[in-house]
């Protein structure tokens, strides 16, 4: 089975929210070890500000992302945490892609709910393009193949 998801996922649900926090953590440190916000401490509702826009944003964009999917063929392997499941294709009601954000992604709207719920999403492989509209491969084929699955049930 080929990976469709990006390698690069472990670092954006992980790594970066830990370097974004440890930073915003740093920053508040040095302003509290400096004593600059005896002066001002207004300053310190940067770094408040900072992790909590950092927070839900992370949440929002990043929490529900699949750690790995692979393409089976009529079906999709899709793995979050220590749960797996087999989503066939012809249970795929929609698939959208987030083109003009990054990383991008792609969510599968589900016609019977599973294990993640309605909805699956994950970011894809991606190849440079110089292009910044062109259409994601691995989404246009599953578009195509969803469509498939769906005229041959």
């Amino acid at each position: 089975m080929d990976r469709i998801s990006s390698s690069s996922t472990f670092f954006a649900k992980k790594v970066f929210p830990c370097l974004w926090f440890g930073i915003v953590a740093a920053v508040a440190v040095s302003l509290i070890a400096g004593g600059i916000w005896r002066k001002n401490p207004v300053v310190l509702l940067h770094p408040l500000a900072m992790g909590g826009v950092g927070y839900f944003m992370f949440r929002k964009l990043l929490g529900g992302l699949a750690d790995e999917v692979r393409d089976g063929g009529a079906f999709l392997l899709v793995r979050k945490g220590g749960i797996e499941e087999r989503v066939q294709l012809s249970n795929v009601m929609n698939v959208d892609i987030t083109q003009y954000q990054n990383p991008s992604r792609i969510t599968l709207r589900l016609r019977a709910p599973g294990k993640f719920g309605n909805e699956v999403s994950f970011i894809p492989q991606t190849s440079f393009q110089l292009n910044p509209f062109a259409r994601n491969r691995i989404a246009e084929a599953l578009i195509q193949r969803v469509d498939r699955a769906r005229m041959n049930s």
